[in-house]
C-alpha cells in the first residue's frame, strides 16, 4: 500500500483517523491552555499582592513547575488521581485500577504547567506598563476594578499576546505527551498506525506535517490578533 492509500479515506485508509486524532489534540492543547491561563491570571494577581504569602506562594508555583519535568508531571496527576479514584470505588465494592478520565486529567497537567509560565508572561506585561497613566487613572478618581478594566486590562493584554502566543506553541507540543497515559490524540493515533501497519515513517512523517499545520495556523491568528492590538500605536524608529 503506498502513502496516498494509507493516510487515505477509503475503507483501507488512516486518514479519518488521523483528522480525528488531530482534533483530539487541538481540544485538548485548547483546554489545557485555557486552564493555564487562569492558573496564569491567579499567579501574575498573586505575585503583584501586598501579601508575603501569597506572593511567596506564586514564586514557589513559578519556580517548581517550571523546574519539574513535564511528563513527570502528568505521571503525577494521572497515577496520582487514579490512585484516589481507586481507593473511594474500593469502599463501594469494586476491585482492581480505576483509571482516571485521560482527556481531564491530561487537561489539567498541561494547565497547571502552562500556567507557570503564563505567570511570568502576564506578570512582564503589567510590570511593562506606563505607571504614569495608572496615576493618571487614580488621580481621576477611578476605583480599582475600573482602572483594572479600562487601563490595566486593555494595555496588558496587548504587551502580553506574543509570550502568550510563544505559550500555546509550548502547550501544543507537550499535548503529544499525553500518549503516554493513553489519550488518543495525534501522537497516540501515529503510534497505533505504525504499529499495525509497520510503516512508522509514514505515520510520524503526517503526524509532523499535521502538527506543523495546526503550529502555522495558531500562529497566523496570533499575529493578526497581535496586529489588530497594536492599531493606532506608533512604533519607535
Amino acid at each position: 500500500m503506498d502513502y496516498f492509500q494509507l493516510m487515505g479515506f477509503g475503507p483501507d485508509g488512516w486518514g479519518y483517523d488521523m483528522l480525528k486524532a488531530t482534533g483530539m489534540t487541538v481540544a485538548v492543547a485548547f483546554s489545557g491552555f485555557a486552564i493555564g491561563l487562569v492558573f496564569g491570571c491567579l499567579g501574575a494577581a498573586a505575585s503583584f499582592s501586598s501579601s508575603r504569602a501569597l506572593q511567596a506562594t506564586a514564586s514557589a508555583y513559578t519556580t517548581a513547575l517550571r523546574g519539574i519535568p513535564d511528563l513527570l508531571i502528568i505521571y503525577l496527576f494521572y497515577f496520582g488521581s487514579s490512585s484516589v479514584i481507586t481507593g473511594v470505588a474500593s469502599l463501594f465494592g469494586s476491585s482492581g485500577f480505576v483509571g482516571a478520565p485521560t482527556f481531564l486529567i491530561g487537561a489539567l497537567a498541561i494547565g497547571v504547567v502552562s500556567g507557570a509560565y503564563q505567570t511570568q508572561v502576564l506578570r512582564g506585561a503589567v510590570l511593562a506598563l506606563n505607571k504614569g497613566e495608572v496615576e493618571a487613572g487614580r488621580a481621576y478618581g477611578m476605583g480599582s476594578f475600573l482602572l483594572f478594566r479600562r487601563i490595566v486590562l486593555p494595555q496588558a493584554a496587548r504587551y502580553a499576546l506574543p509570550g502568550v502566543g510563544n505559550v500555546w506553541q509550548l502547550v501544543l507540543k507537550e499535548s503529544a505527551l499525553i500518549s503516554v497515559i493513553g489519550l488518543v490524540e495525534l501522537m497516540r493515533q501515529a503510534q497505533v498506525g505504525s504499529g499495525s501497519t509497520r510503516q512508522p515513517f509514514s505515520f510520524y512523517l503526517t503526524a509532523a506535517a499535521l502538527y506543523l499545520s495546526i503550529t502555522f495556523v495558531s500562529g497566523q491568528a496570533f499575529r493578526l490578533a497581535e496586529a489588530r492590538s497594536m492599531r493606532g500605536l506608533r512604533r519607535g524608529v
